[in-house]
């Protein structure tokens, strides 16, 4: 099955494919959290403005995992200078989103996009990797602490 994965960079044609599998994020993220989460929809091709933006400005990348012509996964990263007076002047690469298609899950595709976008930011001279991911994604949670990144803080909210 490996032998048949192929990964590359995404372009802006392939937003929409992107779309299609997003509705998977969409549908975890309201199932935990509708107060913030939209519904996913049978329109996918609603989310194309959200999906294309990550093609709109340099330091942005997303990479793909295929299986013949259909795309399975994606990861989006970004790349920003964090400076001023209390920090470490430094390069970050942020993960935005990973998306894997639920038939594909547990077979390393995840952790493929991970070490490219990884590479990615060493070429980036980056000096840290981030992401945000909600605790109740244990799935996630639990796939970014064995590619080896750390809690570092806690992001607190109230609904008012």
């Amino acid at each position: 099955m490996d032998k048949d994965i192929t990964y590359r960079t995404a372009t802006v044609e392939d937003a929409l494919a992107m779309c299609e599998l997003g509705q998977l994020l969409n549908s975890v993220h309201h199932a935990a959290r509708p107060d913030i989460y939209a519904a996913a929809t049978g329109d996918f091709a609603r989310d194309l403005p959200h999906w294309s933006s990550v093609f709109e400005k340099p330091g942005q990348v997303v990479f793909l995992a295929s299986v013949g012509n259909h795309v399975v996964a994606f990861i989006t990263a970004s790349v920003s200078a964090s400076t001023g007076p209390l920090v470490q002047p430094q390069n970050v690469v942020r993960i935005g989103s990973v998306c894997v298609a639920e038939p594909f899950w547990g077979k390393g595709i995840g952790r493929a996009l991970m070490h490219r976008v990884k590479h990615w930011a060493i070429e980036q001279d980056a000096q840290d990797l981030r992401l945000t991911v909600w605790p109740f994604n244990e799935r996630a949670v639990r796939m970014y602490a064995e590619f080896g990144f750390e809690t570092r803080a806690l992001e607190m909210g109230m609904r008012l």
